[in-house]
């Protein structure tokens, strides 16, 4: 057993899905574009700008489908 107070994956956090780990945003990519996505801690989205889309995160899941993608107005 370890003495480390830092929450795990997983874990309640304030903004951060259960199950969640930010650090996986770094390795993910949009699957459109392959740029870079935007984390929405309020809407549990992954946000590609350059694609228009948002994808959901369901129980801590990134959910990469297109057809799973909101369509998001750009400003």
């Amino acid at each position: 057993m370890t003495d480390d107070p830092t929450p795990g994956p997983g874990t309640d956090r304030p903004g951060v899905a259960p199950g969640f780990d930010r650090h996986m945003l770094e390795a993910l990519v949009c699957p459109v574009t392959h740029g870079r996505l935007d984390y929405d801690a309020a809407r549990q989205e992954l946000v590609s700008t350059t694609a228009g889309l948002a994808f959901p995160i369901r129980a801590g899941i990134p959910i990469m489908l297109v057809g799973e993608a909101r369509q998001i107005k750009a400003d």
